[in-house]
C-alpha cells in the first residue's frame, strides 16, 4: 500500500489541497494522529534550536513543543491557494477567511498562518493586516502549493530544482504586500517531504514546521466534531494544524469559537510558533 492510500483511511491533514478534484476531498472521521509526511526517515529534532542546517544537511523539523512544556499550544492556520486557481476566485470563490482572522482577534488569541505566495497575491490587503497585527506572524507556505514530494493528494508535483526559487518567491510575494511580521518558517503542501526536499529547503535556512494535532478541519462540515478532535489531542506544548480558506474549511471559526474557551478552563495559553520554539 502506498503511504498516500495509508494517509487517506484517516482525516484529510495539512493543507491535502484544494483542488476539487484531489483525493481525499471529503472528510474522513475525525482522528488525533496526522499522517505521516512520505520521508525515509524523521530528519531532525522536534525542536530544532535554531533554522540552521543539522548534520545530515538537512532542514530542522518542528513537530511540537518540548515534551516538558508548559500548558501551551499553538493555533497554525494555513492560507491555501495553489498557483492556478485564479479563475476559481475570479469567479467567486472564497480562499480568505476574514471572519476567522476577526475571531481571533476578538479572543485575543496569538496564532500563525502559513500563507501561500499565490493566496497573498490573490488578498494582499488581509495579507498585510495579518502580517502587521503583533497577535500574528506569518510563516511561508510555498508559492504555489505544490507537492514537495509525491504521492501528496492529488496536488501537482513540482521539479526538485524548483523548491529554492519556489520558496523565494513565496517570501517575495508575502513581503511585497506589506507584511512585516514573516518568519523564517515553513509548511509543506500537504504535509508532504522527503529528505531531498528537505535537503534542497535547508539552502533556505528556514525551519520546517508540521502538528502532532490534526484539526480534522479540511472539508469539514461539522464544527462539534472538529472542536472534539482539537481537544482530544492538545497537550502541553501541542502544535494543531487548521485553515484560513472559506471554500475549503467552511467551519473552522466555530470550531476555534469551542476550541478557545475550553482549552483556557483547562490552563492553557495561546503562544505563536516563534513562541513555542523558544520554549
Amino acid at each position: 500500500m502506498t503511504v498516500l492510500a495509508a494517509v487517506l483511511g484517516g482525516a484529510l491533514v495539512g493543507c491535502a489541497g484544494t483542488s476539487r478534484d484531489a483525493p481525499g476531498d471529503r472528510p474522513a472521521a475525525a482522528s488525533t494522529t496526522p499522517s505521516r509526511a512520505p520521508s525515509s526517515a524523521p530528519p531532525a529534532a522536534t525542536t530544532p534550536s535554531g533554522n540552521a542546517p543539522g548534520p545530515t544537511g538537512l532542514a530542522p523539523v518542528l513537530t511540537r513543543g518540548p515534551k516538558n512544556a508548559a500548558k501551551v499550544v499553538a493555533l497554525t492556520f494555513d492560507a491555501d491557494m495553489t498557483a492556478d486557481e485564479g479563475p476559481r476566485a475570479a469567479a467567486g470563490e472564497h480562499f480568505d477567511n476574514p471572519e476567522l482572522i476577526a475571531l481571533l482577534r476578538r479572543l485575543k488569541v496569538p496564532a500563525t498562518v502559513f500563507m501561500t505566495g499565490r493566496w497573498a497575491e490573490e488578498y494582499p490587503s488581509q495579507a498585510r493586516s495579518i502580517g502587521t497585527d503583533p497577535l500574528f506572524e506569518i510563516g511561508n507556505h510555498s508559492y504555489s502549493h505544490y507537492a514537495f514530494t509525491s504521492p501528496c493528494y492529488g496536488l501537482p508535483t513540482m521539479k526538485k530544482d524548483a523548491i529554492r526559487g519556489e520558496v523565494e518567491r513565496a517570501f517575495g510575494a508575502i513581503r511585497k504586500t506589506g507584511a512585516r511580521n514573516v518568519v523564517p518558517y515553513f509548511r509543506f503542501p500537504g504535509g508532504c517531504y522527503d529528505d531531498a526536499s528537505l535537503r534542497a529547503l535547508a539552502a533556505e535556512k528556514v525551519t520546517a514546521v508540521q502538528w502532532d494535532v490534526v484539526s480534522g478541519d479540511a472539508f469539514a462540515t461539522d464544527a462539534d466534531a472538529v472542536a472534539e478532535q482539537v481537544l482530544d489531542g492538545v497537550k502541553p506544548g501541542s502544535l494543531v494544524v487548521m485553515h484560513c480558506t472559506r471554500s475549503a474549511a467552511p467551519v473552522t471559526g466555530q470550531a476555534v469559537s469551542q476550541v478557545v474557551p475550553e482549552l483556557r478552563r483547562r490552563g492553557y495559553r495561546f503562544v505563536k510558533v516563534s513562541d513555542l520554539m523558544r520554549g
